[in-house]
Order: C-alpha cells, then structure tokens, then sequence
C-alpha cells in the first residue's frame, strides 16, 4: 500500500507539471520510483506510465505539436535506447543509481544554468543527436525531455510547440526504452504490485486534468522551476544512495 501510494503521489505531481511545463512525469517520477523499486525495476515503470501521460496529454496538446520535428527526433531514439538497455545488464545495481543520479543532475544542469552557453544549433544534424542522446538517457534513466530541452533552447524552438512536441516524443521514447529492456531481458516488472498501475492511471488523469486548470492561471516558468528543484532533490537521494551501496 505505501508503494501504490508512492506511486500515486509522484505520478499525480509529476503529470500536473508535465501538462503545464512540459516534462514531468520522468523527471520527477524516475528518481523517486528508482529508490523505491530498484534502478531498472523503477525506470521501467516510468517508462509506461509516461507513455500513457504523454498519450493523454499529446491529445490535449495535438493542434500545437510540430510534427516534422517529431518525427525527425523521434525516428532516431532508437538507436541510443539499444546501448543504454546492454548497459543495464552489464553493471551493479549500485552503479546504476550513481549514473540514473548524476545524468539527471547533470541534464537538469545543462538545461538551467548552463542553457546561455549553449551555441544556436540549425538544420538537421543537432535534432538527430538530440534524438539519440534522448533514447539513451531514457533508457537508461527514464528522462528523454532534458536532452530534447538542450536542443530546443539550442534551435530557440518555441516553447509552446516544444512543450507540445515533447508528448507524441515521450510515447516513442517510454514504448521503445521498456520493450527493449524487457525483450533483451535486462528488466522485468512483472514482481511489482498491480495496484500501481490504477493508481498511477488514476494520478495521470488527476494531474492531466489539474494541470490543464494550473495551466491557465500560472506561469509556465514558475511551474518549470518547481518541476526542476523537485527532480533535483529526488536525483541527488538516489545519487548518495548508490554511492553508500557501492
């Protein structure tokens, strides 16, 4: 009970700010979930639940998607979520913490402070990269949008068609990231308890719902912050948990 529980609280907070920022349910759900469940056992529930958010919130968001860019990004993802899923199977759990913690704190800081160094990136090249880089990071530690968040504060993409673009993104990245773990055997979640998955279907329409009202009435870049200070915390615990375990 206190693990669906858990699950509910992160999901619903997590698809509240995704619907009014843009990501979300990966950057806080992955660290959270990762320390609860196990470094894979964790990103792979992630990996659904956010394909499901994003399915949801891809339809609230459809007339703003930039399609093209979807699909250049999202043809690629493939290629780094195969790498990141034979890493899985070939170092410690304990390890694995260390670097699902440190990529997301370093995304986070990338994306944050260093975003006014990053150079203005044009045609199709950094997009592809952006593409690959995302289904290694997800796949590895269930967070494909800070990558993406690099490339669009690079190609000064705008951010409402971004945060749009994001969703139908998230469903490749999230499908991709769990069947090739599952297929490739370095994961399995078939232990976990069933009473995650209506109670995180039950968070995800909550906070779609919540956050399509938030929306309206807050800043976008206020709820961004607080998005972003939330996963720092959760990615920095499951950081100083894997370097006790080593």
């Amino acid at each position: 009970m206190t693990l669906v529980l858990l699950v509910f609280g992160t999901i619903l907070i997590g698809s509240c700010m995704q619907r009014v920022s843009g990501m979300g349910v990966g950057l806080l759900g992955a660290p959270v979930l990762s320390l609860a469940m196990g470094p894979v056992e964790g990103v792979m529930v992630v990996n659904v639940i956010a394909a499901v958010n994003a399915a949801l919130s891809t339809w609230t968001q459809r007339r703003d998607v930039d399609w093209r860019k979807f699909a250049l990004i999202g043809s690629v993802m493939v290629v780094g979520a195969a790498p990141g899923a034979w890493l899985i199977t070939v170092i410690s759990p304990a390890v694995l913490q260390i670097i699902v913690g440190a990529l997301i704190l370093l995304a986070l800081g990338v994306t944050t402070i260093g975003r006014r160094y990053i150079p203005a990136a044009t045609g199709k090249a950094p997009a592809l990269v952006a593409g690959v880089v995302g289904g290694f990071t997800n796949t590895l530690a269930g967070v494909a949008g800070p990558v993406i968040t690099v490339y669009a504060q690079a190609s000064r993409w705008d951010q409402r068609t971004f945060a749009a673009t994001l969703q139908p993104l998230f469903i490749v990245s999230g499908t991709l990231s769990f069947f090739i773990k599952w297929l490739s055997g370095a994961g399995d979640i078939g232990s976990e308890p069933w009473g995650i998955w209506p109670a995180a279907l039950l968070a995800v329409i909550l906070g779609i719902t919540g956050g399509m009202w938030i929306a309206q009435r807050t800043d976008r870049a206020t709820a961004h912050r607080l998005a972003l200070i939330l996963a720092a915390a959760g990615a920095l615990t499951v950081l100083v948990r894997g370097v006790v375990s080593v």
